[in-house]
């Protein structure tokens, strides 16, 4: 069994002292990485507080049983979407190229996850508009298909299923070919 799969298992058997062990561990450096976002203080604690439940139910409900990257990467990406949402919330925006939405990247470090940021933002910017409009409403705005066919006027939901599968294929292959390029 590995280290990570080792502790997942304790955080499944609801061991408390792994749970204080990754809180503690990782409380600092996602305080430090999610000031950039011009959050209140408290607000952020809530935030990673909430983050490391999410993980910690997720890790019981058996959903990290083959995860396949650091669990404070996967920490810090659960506290990034809740960081998100509550600036959607406030009505605040986040540049589209600091929203990583293909959750299968493994990200090795902070610099790592810069380059990944980076290229996503180099491949969106060179998707089509359709592609751009129907992966922006749905991962960024987290609109519903349902919405999402009204607003760009679809005829089923089925078509905008497949168009959204089409889009971020070729998000991924731009992505893709600008590394290997």
């Amino acid at each position: 069994m590995s280290k990570i799969q080792g502790l997942i298992a304790r955080l499944k058997d609801g061991d408390k002292r792994t749970f204080e062990e990754l809180y503690l561990k990782n409380k600092k450096s996602f305080l430090l990485f999610a000031k950039r976002y011009q959050i209140h203080q408290d607000e952020l604690l809530d935030i990673y507080q909430d983050a490391v439940i999410a993980l910690c139910e997720n890790a019981q409900k058996g959903k990290l049983d083959s995860l396949n990257v650091d669990i404070s990467t996967y920490l810090f990406s659960i506290g990034k979407f809740m960081i998100y949402k509550q600036l959607k919330h406030q009505n605040r925006s986040v540049p589209i190229e600091e929203i990583t939405f293909l959750p299968d990247w493994e990200m090795e470090d902070e610099e790592d996850e810069k380059e990944q940021i980076q290229l996503l933002g180099i491949g969106f910017q060179k998707l089509g508009e359709q592609c751009q409009k129907v992966l922006r409403l749905f991962y960024y705005e987290e609109k519903k298909l349902d919405e999402i066919q009204n607003l760009l006027n679809y005829s089923s939901k089925d078509v905008l299923k497949a168009q959204k599968s089409r889009c971020l294929k070729q998000l991924k292959e731009l992505i893709q070919q600008k590394k290997n390029g």
